[in-house]
């Protein structure tokens, strides 16, 4: 009888509203409910894991292994990911409730701005990888037919994107110094990056016959970049010096608020760490990027002429070919007096061939701490958004409109290059056409200035995940079938120090020196054309005597790349979806 007199009582309070549960009321009825639910949009946001693997798929890096969707037949509809809509019903049924009276109208339209930005966040990711998407700005039960829909047209999409941003820029109030919340100059900094890659493609890939409304993309582009320039304060950050304060923007805690716009923040204290130097200082995790000595070719020497004008530039070691150059190269991989941190010991630390395969072992996204490389250790703050890339944005657009002056150029670019100790060719934009990086990576190029920016974006922006996509933009797909090669190889069986310290550091056979002939320390690295076990060497010399990696492996670009597929799963349940070109097979 106790126990069904409890039982009784406990069921009458279950009549009474839960305290942990909210209800419609509680939630949009106040501005602490509208900010608490507003904090699940930023899980729309990539983490810092995400970033630091946004450039695994890119033209100018060898990896462990080639990725499938390069590899002829292996990648198609079955294999196909990413149609996720689950993040967008939350931001939608945000908007469609977010009418009470009660909250200030200025309060509630704050609140739905950030809404639509995160639904713009969404939609371009949906529109870079798929094309068509269906459209949806409400919110539907499971027996809503509209959840069958067709997709719709990417012009459609777009607009409806630039719209979103357009109310996000007007009406968000949010002012941050931490930079981890979307404030309306995020949203600028962003309508800046869509309407630049949305133009260049239509620009580019003819074949949607899109050209009419490519100027006017690119000029939405120039616009919100210049309104971030004028009003945003922001800057680019020179504090440390031009051997310093690029690779600085990568390995602190707290974002360098002048530059950074937006980061993936790291907090010990929250327990809240990354895996940067895993993924990149790791011999069996992560993809063990490296940079290929094509790409490496593109910068500059420091006086702002191209390394490739050099004489003999094709058969320099690498000890040589680094020095003199471009002040990101060294703040970007391995060279020089780099050093780190292994226990209470600060070590000079050249290349390591267990972690690279060109030579060209990246550092930018890295801690200088070895105590970091194995687990989620990383305490340093990852940028999502940044100001140089509101600069480059702003210089790119003007350049394909044809309205580059001298001032953009200075303001842009020539910043760029000023704060990475280039000393020459800043102030005013290029009139000669440097015939490699035309011949290597653009050949419909003519514009000595877009052939400028390009090779200014991929040295700015490397491995901070924009790559790929800017090469479907410019339409340049091909640039992923580039060799996988690394630096020049004098000599076999001859030891070679890496850093000019002194010290030899590796020595690459093709028959391995009897060990009393081997030099303690040295790292052996066999690249002989067939293995012991008679399989094709993965690392070998081409002609050129220069280091390849994985040219065994066949890796074929085809226009039907420039979009994935839809996954085959999704086509069944609505077969309205269609198929991307080329992937209906």
């Amino acid at each position: 009888m106790l126990f069904v007199s409890f039982i009784v009582v406990s069921c009458k309070k279950l009549d009474q509203a839960p305290q942990d549960t909210a209800k419609r009321n509680d939630v949009f009825g106040n501005v602490t409910g509208l900010q608490l639910y507003a904090n699940s949009f930023y899980e729309i946001l990539p983490d810092a894991g995400a970033v630091v693997r946004g450039d695994a798929m890119a033209d100018y890096a060898a990896r462990t292994s080639v990725p499938d969707f390069l590899r002829p037949g292996a990648y198609g509809p079955r294999q196909s990911t990413d149609w996720v809509w689950t993040g967008l019903r939350n931001i939608n049924f945000f908007i469609e409730n977010c009418n009470n009276p009660k909250v200030a109208l200025a309060d509630r339209q704050h609140f739905i701005g950030l809404a639509r930005f995160f639904r713009a966040w969404f939609y371009f990711d949906k529109l870079k990888r798929f094309g068509d998407v269906p459209w949806y700005s409400k919110t539907m039960k499971v027996d809503d037919p509209a959840l069958y829909n067709p997709r719709d047209k990417r012009t459609l999409v777009v607009d409806s994107i630039i719209a979103d941003l357009d109310y996000a820029g007007t009406y968000i109030k949010t002012t941050d110094n931490t930079r981890s919340l979307i404030t309306k100059y995020t949203a600028y900094a962003f309508k800046s990056r869509v309407c630049l890659f949305e133009g260049t493609f239509r620009k580019y890939h003819d074949e949607y016959g899109l050209q009419a409304s490519v100027n006017g993309l690119l000029t939405q582009a120039a616009e919100a970049a210049q309104k971030v320039m004028t009003e945003g304060g922001f800057s680019l950050n020179t504090a440390g010096g031009t051997d310093k304060s690029y690779r600085a923007l990568f390995t602190g805690q707290a974002p360098v608020a002048s530059e950074v716009i937006l980061a993936a923040i790291s907090d010990p204290a929250l327990g809240v760490f990354n895996d940067s130097n895993w993924y990149w200082t790791s011999a069996t995790y992560g993809d063990r990027l490296s940079l290929i000595r094509t790409f490496v070719n593109t910068y500059l020497n420091i006086d702002g002429t191209p390394f490739t004008d050099k004489p003999g530039y094709k058969t320099m070691p690498f000890v040589e070919e680094v020095k003199g150059r471009d002040m990101r190269l060294q703040q970007t991989i391995r060279m020089g007096n780099y050093s780190r941190l292994n226990g209470t010991t600060q070590q000079i630390a050249p290349p390591v061939f267990s972690y690279t395969y060109t030579g060209y072992q990246p550092i930018k996204l890295t801690q200088d701490d070895a105590s970091m490389d194995g687990g989620k250790r990383n305490t340093n703050s990852v940028p999502i958004m940044r100001y140089a890339e509101v600069l480059l944005n702003y210089a790119e657009a003007k350049a394909e409109l044809g309205t580059l002056t001298d001032a953009d150029w200075n303001q842009t670019i020539g910043a760029l290059r000023r704060r990475a100790g280039i000393t020459g060719n800043t102030a005013t934009k290029p009139v000669v056409v440097d015939q490699y990086l035309k011949n290597n990576y653009f050949p419909a190029i003519s514009d000595a200035s877009i052939l400028e920016i390009r090779r200014e974006r991929g040295i700015e922006l490397a491995f901070e995940g924009f790559r790929f996509y800017d090469i479907v933009r410019w339409k340049r797909g091909e640039l992923m079938d580039q060799t996988w090669n690394g630096f020049y190889v004098p000599a076999l069986n001859v030891p070679m120090d890496l850093n000019g310290d002194g010290v030899l550091d590796v020595c690459f056979y093709t028959t391995l020196p009897a060990k009393e002939n081997q030099v303690a320390g040295v790292t052996y690295v066999n690249v002989a054309p067939t293995l012991a076990n008679g399989t094709a060497n993965p690392q070998r010399l081409n002609s050129d005597n220069e280091l390849t990696w994985l040219t065994t492996i066949a890796r074929k670009w085809d226009n039907k790349f420039y979009l994935y597929p839809i996954p085959e799963t999704d086509r069944l349940q609505n077969p309205k979806l269609g198929q991307n070109p080329g992937w209906e097979q």
